[in-house]
């Protein structure tokens, strides 16, 4: 199997999951950031991510060991680019930043490489304005954390060429991930734009007095969300009968929440500095306990997903 160079531009919470997910599928890859402490960081969460991996039977105990000595940190961008063939970026989420980033990978890297930014929401072709090869451009946006969620979108731009997205869907498909191609570089691109369409009808639903946070959390768990890692939502239509998804729609559409701003609530909640875990109050209350127990379980969730499909 081809093991192309790849480079990650970025080490923090997406990057470094990132990286380990080609390094653990043989390739050598490059790790870039601006300081030692971060890529030491990064290091370390790495090989807790692939002990966990190793401890439910995911992974085995030689390809752990294996992985890490596969990523080669640098502080340097120019030596990260040099000669690989896909680089990602994963730095924050800043577009000055990523702008001037893109810049300095379209000088140093070689003209057959790909290159890829892992914004969750914003234009890769803005991303892209200051390069000069943008044909080779795309987005790949993962999810996180990247080495337990096995979507990546891959978004084309106007200046995107057919053959830079093939190669990122093929790439990616090889490193066990599952691409799928967002053909406009719209705001939000496929399931960000779907997610947050049910964050403001949630949140609008508690704005109203209808139901509270945790009630809201409580109704998607428990009816129609236990069947989305099965059945999509436009299947789900298919299923129930397209007449019958009309006439609901036409019916219940003109009592849905249709803002075209950031929810009044959560702009409230900010307001009050109520942040949710990280202040302790957000929509609800939150203990250090209760949001430790929060992660841990998610963690353990998608492991156990991981496990019934692999790692991919």
């Amino acid at each position: 199997m081809k093991r192309e160079k790849i480079s990650v531009i970025g080490s923090g919470l997406m990057g470094h999951g990132i990286a380990q997910i080609f390094a653990l599928c043989g390739h050598a890859v490059r790790l870039y950031d601006i300081r030692r402490e971060f890529l030491d960081k990064a290091m370390q969460s790495v090989r807790g991510n692939l002990e966990a991996l190793v401890e439910r039977g995911l992974i085995s105990e030689q390809d752990a060991a294996a992985a890490p000595s596969r990523i080669t940190t640098t502080l340097s961008l120019e030596e990260a680019a040099s000669d690989a063939d896909f680089i990602i970026e994963a730095v924050p989420e800043d577009m000055s930043l990523k702008q001037d980033i893109f810049r300095q990978l379209d000088l140093f890297s070689k003209p057959s490489a790909i290159l890829s930014s892992n914004t969750s929401v914003m234009s890769i072709t803005e991303i892209a304005s200051r390069a000069t090869r943008k044909e080779r451009i795309v987005g790949t946006h993962f999810w996180n954390p990247p080495y337990l969620i096995p979507l990546v979108e891959v978004v084309q731009t106007g200046d995107s060429s057919p053959e830079s997205v093939a190669f990122t869907m093929d790439v990616l498909h090889r490193a066990g991930k599952r691409p799928i191609h967002c053909r406009k570089d719209v705001p939000g691109f496929v399931a960000n734009r779907m997610q947050h369409a049910l964050w403001r009808e949630a949140l609008y639903i508690v704005e109203q007095g209808i139901a509270d946070a945790s009630t809201v959390d409580e109704a998607v768990r428990l009816s129609f969300g236990l069947r989305l890692p099965q059945l999509g939502p436009l299947e789900n239509a298919d299923l129930v009968g397209l007449d019958m998804a009309l006439a609901i729609q036409d019916y219940l559409l003109p009592h849905l929440c249709d803002s075209h701003t950031g929810s009044s609530l959560l702009r409230e909640r900010v307001t009050a500095g109520e942040l949710g875990f990280k202040t302790g109050l957000g929509l609800r209350s939150w203990t250090g306990e209760e949001s430790a127990a929060s992660h841990r379980a998610l963690r353990e969730y998608l492991l156990d997903m991981a496990g019934r499909r692999g790692t991919g």
